[in-house]
């Protein structure tokens, strides 16, 4: 994979996609799949923002179910069992545990008769090309099974819980850069670090015709004119500052956004996704991922540029304030018990809701024809689940706009780039047979993080000892860092230890890992020991807390 703004010749494009997160990700391999001339461009890293700030669920969405969206949820549940079709390696079942307690804001009747309706929702959750994977009905437990289960959940005034199974999205940086890859597959051009300065436009009677956009390429200054038959706006959050560019005024409809923040714990919970509700009302999860527990999410409005956006200490002393009520038995999560902490912000529709919390995950596809603008559209709202399908109906709609025929969508009935795998257990069995040299969990979790690719992994782990040596907990070797820079456009430090790797995710990997990661980055990419400074001392900024 290479970043096409490099060698760009002028050629024109059918469409150019703003954003590189899931949703832009989604619409060029819908478009490229589909025989567009595609071109993506993204201003940092590819999935860098909103799409790796999630739960790391592929979900229904049961709360949902109490605003009586069932378009959506129904929408979301068929999603679900798309990508554990297309990508089983990064999408599988889980355990997921709703506690009722006495004086719940939901009465427990009313909670087992939407997990039924949730299960009718599911009705084809079964139908998956992978025989290993099983999504079960949903069922009752006691009070005592469920603490039995999960010894942490709070024992004063449990009336039980339900247990049901949703989706968990082992990586969702890598499973957007899957998107990206399959994109690239099916000829799309993709940059990354290559940000929208300008609009080129032409002037027609009453307005304007949007032939393409200038960049900037953000890794040697240059400016470049990139043209196209239509511009397609998937900045997320940062939709309405892109389209500021064209008025050169902050003219637009200003986004609503919400904050979401993460935290990781040393663990906490076993194997179960535990569902409270605190005492505002909101849900909050406690997720078994990688040895940890994570936390999640707040969601509230954020006020100001998004590009100032950061996780403060306040905003995580809030969240434990919030969920310690309504968690942990033998001891409280404290704020020195954080691990790592992340966020992100997203885009909201509606402007009439008096909470970010309340608002739906709908999304919206616009024109600009209002505005006098053509050449235009511009996708807001949206969640990672059902990015696919909403990519699906942006395509159909680009066909129409550019008035080319609608070709059949082949992108729920195909497997992504490195997820061509039938049987997941089978596969990573065979993995661990064939490379018994080692450790299974950590042949595992190279299969859930590489897939068919895990064979390119491992060759370049045979060039040289050192890129065997493990990392971390998980079994992370140098070899990712190598094959990050070589097939993934990995720029960056922080694009290595967040996007490619988990080598950062779980919190400081200690200087001495840190330190030789960077060495074997630096030898990959040719940097200096000043450039090589400045990618640990970018590294080391992103684990920094602020106070406010």
């Amino acid at each position: 994979m290479n970043r096409f703004i490099e060698s760009h010749q002028g050629e024109e494009f059918d469409i150019l996609i703003v954003g590189g997160g899931i949703t832009g990700a989604a619409v060029a391999y819908e478009a490229a799949s589909r025989g567009l001339e595609v071109a993506l461009v993204e201003k940092s890293d590819f999935g860098g923002a909103t799409s790796a700030a999630t739960s790391k669920m592929i979900h229904g969405g049961f709360r949902y179910l109490t605003k009586f969206e069932i378009g959506l949820v129904r929408e979301s549940l068929r999603e679900r069992r798309t990508l554990m079709n297309i990508a089983s390696n990064f999408v599988h079942p889980l355990p997921f545990v709703f506690t009722h307690y006495k004086g719940d804001k939901y009465h427990p009747l009313m909670v087992k008769a939407g997990m039924i309706f949730y299960d009718l929702l599911s009705f084809d959750k079964n139908h998956l090309w992978d025989k290993s994977i099983k999504m079960p009905w949903h069922k009752s437990l006691s009070s005592e099974e469920l603490i039995e289960y999960e010894p942490e959940v709070l024992p004063e005034g449990l009336k039980g819980g339900n247990l049901y199974y949703d989706g968990m999205n082992f990586y969702p940086e890598r499973l957007t850069l899957a998107f990206i890859k399959s994109a690239v597959n099916y000829g799309a051009k993709v940059s990354n670090y290559t940000e929208v300065i300008d609009f080129l436009k032409t002037e027609k009677e009453g307005g304007k015709i949007i032939t393409g956009v200038k960049v900037i390429d953000k890794t040697n200054k240059n400016k470049i004119d990139i043209r196209s038959k239509l511009v397609i706006n998937c900045a997320g959050p940062w939709a309405d500052i892109v389209l500021n560019k064209l008025t050169k005024q902050n003219k637009n409809k200003q986004l609503r956004r919400s904050e979401g923040i993460h935290i990781i714990t040393k663990k906490k919970v076993n194997n179960h996704v535990i569902t409270a509700t605190t005492k505002s009302g909101r849900h909050c999860f406690f997720v078994p991922w990688r040895g940890h527990t994570l936390i999640g999410t707040t969601d509230k409005e954020y006020i100001g540029n998004p590009d100032e956006y950061k996780v403060t200490k306040s905003a995580i002393k809030e969240m434990l304030d919030e969920v310690n009520p309504v968690f942990g038995n033998s001891e409280k999560i404290t704020f020195e018990d954080v691990q790592f902490a992340y966020g992100g912000l997203r885009p909201l529709v509606e402007d009439d809701t008096k909470e970010s919390y309340e608002s739906s995950r709908k999304y919206e596809i616009s024109t600009h024809d209002k505005q006098g603008i053509s050449g235009l559209l511009t996708i807001e709202g949206g969640k990672y689940t059902t990015s696919r399908n909403l990519a699906q109906k942006v395509v159909d709609k680009t066909c129409k706009e550019l008035k080319k025929p609608k070709k059949h969508s082949v992108s729920n009935s195909t497997y992504l780039v490195g997820s061509d795998i039938k049987n997941i257990q089978s596969f990573i069995t065979e993995k661990q047979k064939q490379y018994s040299a080692f450790d299974k969990k950590q042949i595992e979790f190279l299969v859930k993080m590489y897939g068919t690719e895990i064979d390119t992994l491992l060759k370049i782990a045979e060039e040289d000892k050192i890129l065997k040596k493990p990392l971390n907990g998980d079994g992370e070797i140098a070899a990712q860092v190598v094959f990050g820079i070589r097939n993934e456009m990995a720029k960056s430090l922080p694009d290595i230890l967040f996007r490619r790797t988990g080598l950062g995710t779980l919190g400081h990997p200690g200087n001495e890992v840190l330190e030789f990661i960077a060495d074997i980055a630096a030898k990959e990419s040719g940097w200096n020991i000043s450039w090589k400074k400045e990618e640990i001392e970018k590294v080391e900024m992103l684990f920094v807390i602020n106070d406010n």
